[in-house]
């Protein structure tokens, strides 16, 4: 039987269980990983994959690092934490809005107000 380990913890270590299944997602998709091959590649069901990068609580450590493991080999929980991988970089480069061309002078005039 499933324990909710929520009302165990505070609020902030429930936000923290979030924050590190947010970061393996990122991992993941600067990787360019579909969720369902990562979670092949560490033994585990797609479900499971989708709560462990929901922040569930009810995870294991074991499911957790085998996922980190599947997703990027070698790299470190610690690493993770601090998005020292070089993918994440990339990946943030990727998500910022570029512009195509430079605004000319009459088109920053009128963004200026």
């Amino acid at each position: 039987m499933k324990r909710d380990e929520a009302p165990l913890l505070s609020p902030a270590r429930v936000m923290e269980a979030r924050e590190l299944g947010e970061k393996l997602a990122r991992l993941r998709k600067a990787r360019r990983l579909r969720q369902a091959d990562a979670a092949m590649r560490a033994g585990l069901a797609r479900s499971t994959a989708a709560l462990i990068e929901k922040g569930d609580l009810g995870r294991t450590q074991a499911q957790i690092l085998r996922y980190l493991e599947a997703i990027a080999p070698g790299v470190t929980l610690l690493s993770l934490l601090q998005e020292s991988d070089p993918s994440l970089a990339a990946l943030k480069a990727r998500e910022l809005t570029q512009r195509v061309r430079p605004l000319s002078k009459t088109e920053l005039d009128e963004l200026d107000f």
